[in-house]
């Protein structure tokens, strides 16, 4: 389909009609396919690292490479067409705020509802262990909280735990003959799982409900807030199962809290109270649990409110000056982890771990 320059402009003035902000990765590529249409590929030079915004539209335009100018106009109308047509789908629903439950998940409870997407751990008979289902499914959720409608996301817990952390289950099955495998696809989904919290795009909000364990622990570290019941302990025993740290932990942990403090809970597996995670500044606040959920969710509701993009783009500011710091780290702590889950010692931790279990 041949689209004449009548209509390129005509998408041109459409597209100022729209009511609803497309949100800033679609205004890349409306930008990036005017420039490719109205001038041709990128001529322009790079802009330099710490203009953010220049340099995302230069990325985007030089993303086209040698996209013809005919190609990109009609591009470009069709991409607006597609806006003006969800847009005009959408009004024709119901659009009072309603929650709305988001299908599909075993071990999570995921729902949108004033602008806020909560991502519920949902294993409470197991102190919400995270299985290696439940780590393919909080990817999956983030990947969709980051390109829905909602402006925040929150992770929860569902019952007394936050979360336990790595479900321990995870290695009682693996043959011997089958542990290279286990390790190497096991580091491999730990750091997809974490670099999915290093690359979520919008605010991430903790609201700890109660205990946390391991890696619900260390992951703190790239939540934006955290929350906390004064129900809530913080507990990184990883030297008592033969592992090290995960999540960006041996890089936040000292730059949040001082290298003494991480290495009281990091090395020597120290359990921190609510109160006590808050002064080192893992906690943004804490709350009587008896007016937990009410006082955070009301404050959550008011975050919710403010202007998406300025919260988006701010956040982004924030985050990619670290950003590949944050990767590199997470790489190296898997790469280590690997090393430690077929050692002897992390071996014969798991087999104490599980005959004490047994025993109970």
């Amino acid at each position: 389909m041949q689209v004449s320059q009548k209509d390129f402009e005509k998408a041109q003035e459409q597209l100022k009609l729209l009511k609803k902000d497309p949100g800033n990765e679609t205004k890349l590529k409306l930008y990036a396919l005017f420039k490719q249409a109205t001038e041709g590929p990128c001529n322009s030079p790079k802009p330099g690292m710490l203009d953010f915004v220049k340099k995302a539209k230069w990325d985007a335009w030089n993303s086209l490479g040698s996209l013809s100018q005919e190609n990109a106009r009609q591009e470009y109308t069709k991409l607006v067409s597609s806006l003006i047509s969800a847009e005009s789908a959408g009004e024709k629903k119901d659009t009072s705020p309603k929650e709305s439950s988001h299908g599909g998940y075993e071990t999570l409870i995921v729902t949108t509802d004033s602008n806020i997407t909560k991502i519920m751990f949902n294993r409470p008979d197991k102190k919400n262990a995270i299985n290696h289902k439940m780590y393919r499914e909080i990817i999956n959720a983030l990947q969709e909280a980051a390109k829905d409608d909602s402006t925040i996301a929150v992770v929860t817990g569902n019952g007394e735990y936050y979360t336990s952390g790595n479900d321990l289950n995870n290695f009682s099955n693996v043959q011997p003959s089958e542990m290279k495998k286990a390790a190497k696809d096991g580091a491999e989904l730990l750091k997809e799982f974490v670099g999915s919290f290093i690359d979520f795009p919008k605010p991430l909000i903790a609201v700890v409900n109660g205990p946390a364990i391991g890696i619900s622990v260390t992951l703190l570290g790239l939540f934006d807030v955290v929350y906390a019941s004064d129900k809530a302990t913080f507990h990184t025993p990883f030297s008592q199962l033969g592992q090290s740290p995960e999540g960006c932990s041996s890089y936040l942990f000292p730059k949040i809290m001082g290298s003494a403090k991480a290495n009281e809970m990091l090395l020597f597996n120290k359990k921190l109270t609510a109160a006590e995670a808050c002064a080192l500044g893992l906690v943004n606040e804490v709350f009587p649990d008896s007016t937990f959920q009410k006082e955070v969710w009301a404050r959550l509701k008011a975050y919710a409110s403010l202007p998406k993009n300025s919260l988006a783009v701010s956040k982004q500011l924030l985050r990619n000056m670290e950003k590949e710091k944050l990767h590199a780290v997470n790489s190296q702590e898997c790469e280590v982890l690997t090393e430690r889950w077929l050692s002897d010692e992390c071996l014969n931790a798991l087999v104490t771990f599980f005959q004490r279990k047994s025993k109970l």
